[in-house]
């Protein structure tokens, strides 16, 4: 499910650039890959595991013509697609996975490490990858005209886009073109895509219309990208050097902050992926052996606080509207959605992972924003249960147990993955406070309007502050008088800047 995306331009010398840097050595982020770690993937880049090590590609796909799409960027491919009609009605998805399984020696150096770092960590200017990126964004991507292992879905749907069958096996497959989103887009848009891209459209529209009748909901969570100026009074001596620091004072540069809000196309790729969890889910249940991603539903005052988000941000949503329906109606374009969106991924933070065996199925095992049940299992060049999640399938549908090895490491994994997102939510919520201290630091002692969101339960004179503009929600103190929940507030920023303190606000 989606988190907060942050983007940062800009030299390496500026300020916010070294409060990541920062923040980094603060949170202990994993550095660089050891000497074994590095050896053992050269290794395994040169030579895969062999068929007797429990590895065995048993079919070729190559003649599936797949391909990718992910942003220009990305390098770490971990699935691609192709998508056909079905003799007689409906479709048929071919998912491609990245077989990373083909690559790790259970209980290895590079395993090991895998289970240490447990998922991809994304800061605003740089990624600390799960694997080496000699195997993610090479040996084990899906890059095009390569030939490489993975884990072949092959999904049908009927005409209304419901899952009719699943299979997965291991494959060699083999992708044919890497499209970003913005040329797949155009093309979908000008009627100039060749059916297995048109394709998706389509079965994204139908699946989409799926989700709204069964409750779920998908964010649709923009880009924050955070673009590096000469400040206002340093435009104004040009002679002075830029990125100076002087105390809590940085002078030389300011930040502004733009949405990038993301296509069509993007929404309906990501409904394949959730589609492929959903079959995998269905897989485990029927084997009686898995591990879900499981979310209960939103407590009630985690709403109240979404919703006074709502209103401080004018954002209409009566009471009478359920939360899917709001968050459907809000256009991504429009910067005010769109910082309520970046909001909403909270009501996602209390989701776990749950294992189950020997038949005996989780109660409850439904992911609140899936509203059906749902696992992990397509990013497994970015998140370490994936890696599991596909074994577990390939044996489902085998009719066979899990590997051992995956028996050993599965009950111990709800708890590292918990781990790795508190981990990742520590750099999130901090990206975030350096970000908005980074885009108000050249406004301290200025008055803005804000909504209080939330009041310290034994000292009502500390609260947290939305914005109306610009999008920030901050702590507000230094009041006497209890902060009033639910209402409009002139506030003053009394502390922001880079590197230093998080903002902080008091009642003007």
């Amino acid at each position: 499910m989606p988190r907060r995306h942050l983007h940062t331009t800009g030299a390496a010398g500026t300020p916010l650039r070294a409060a990541l840097d920062e923040l980094r050595t603060a949170l202990d982020v994993p550095g660089a890959f050891s000497a074994a770690v590095r050896a053992e993937t050269g290794r395994a880049v040169r030579a895969p595991r062999p068929p007797d090590d429990g590895w065995r590609p048993d079919h070729d796909a190559t003649a599936v013509e797949l391909f990718t799409l992910a942003p220009p960027a990305a390098a770490d491919l971990d699935r691609a697609l192709r998508l056909a009609r079905r003799p007689g009605g409906g479709f048929r998805v071919h998912y491609a996975i990245a077989d990373v399984t083909a690559f790790v020696t259970p209980a290895g150096a590079l395993d090991a490490e895998a289970h240490r770092r447990v998922q991809t960590l994304c800061f605003p200017d740089a990624r600390v990858p799960l694997y080496p990126t000699v195997l993610s964004e090479d040996a084990a991507s899906l890059l095009p005209d390569r030939t490489r292992p993975a884990l072949l879905w092959q999904i049908d749907l009927d005409a209304e886009g419901r899952t009719v069958s699943t299979e997965v096996r291991r494959a060699l497959v083999r992708s044919r073109a890497r499209l970003d989103y913005a040329d797949a887009q155009r093309e979908i848009d000008a009627g100039t895509a060749p059916e297995s891209l048109a394709l998706l459209k389509e079965i994204g529209v139908l699946r989409e219309r799926l989700e709204r009748e069964r409750g779920g909901v998908s964010l649709v969570v923009p880009e924050q990208e955070i673009v590096a100026r000469p400040s206002r009074a340093d435009s104004e001596r040009p002679s002075e050097a830029a990125d100076s620091v002087s105390g809590d004072s940085v002078s030389g540069v300011s930040y502004a902050v733009t949405y990038r809000a993301p296509l069509p196309v993007e929404g309906w790729n990501a409904q394949l992926s959730l589609l492929t969890g959903m079959a995998a889910a269905q897989l485990m249940l029927t084997a009686g052996t898995g591990i879900l991603r499981t979310l209960p539903s939103a407590p009630g005052g985690e709403v109240g606080r979404l919703r006074r988000s709502a209103e401080a941000l004018g954002i209409d949503w009566p009471h009478h509207v359920a939360y899917a329906e709001t968050v459907r109606s809000l256009d991504p374009h429009n910067a005010r959605h769109a910082a309520f969106l970046q909001e909403c991924t909270a009501l996602l933070r209390g989701a776990g992972y749950t294992v189950f065996t020997g038949g005996r199925i989780p109660r409850p095992a439904v992911h609140a924003a899936v509203a059906a049940p749902y696992t992990h299992c397509t990013a497994p060049l970015r998140r370490l249960v994936d890696r599991y999640a596909g074994e577990i399938c390939l044996s489902a549908v085998a009719g066979q147990g899990p590997p051992e090895w995956v028996l050993a490491a599965l009950d111990g994994l709800p708890k590292e993955m918990a781990e790795g997102a508190e981990r990742a939510d520590a750099v999130e919520r901090e990206c975030v406070d350096i970000v908005q201290t980074a885009l108000l630091r050249d406004r301290v002692g200025e008055i803005f309007d804000g909504y209080v969101i939330d009041v310290r339960e034994h000292d009502p004179a500390v609260g947290t502050v939305h914005l109306t503009d610009p999008a920030v929600i901050a702590r507000i103190e230094g009041g006497t008088a209890p902060l009033p929940l639910g209402e409009r507030l002139r506030v003053r920023l009394t502390r922001a800047g880079p590197g230093s303190a998080k903002a902080l606000f008091a009642p003007a």
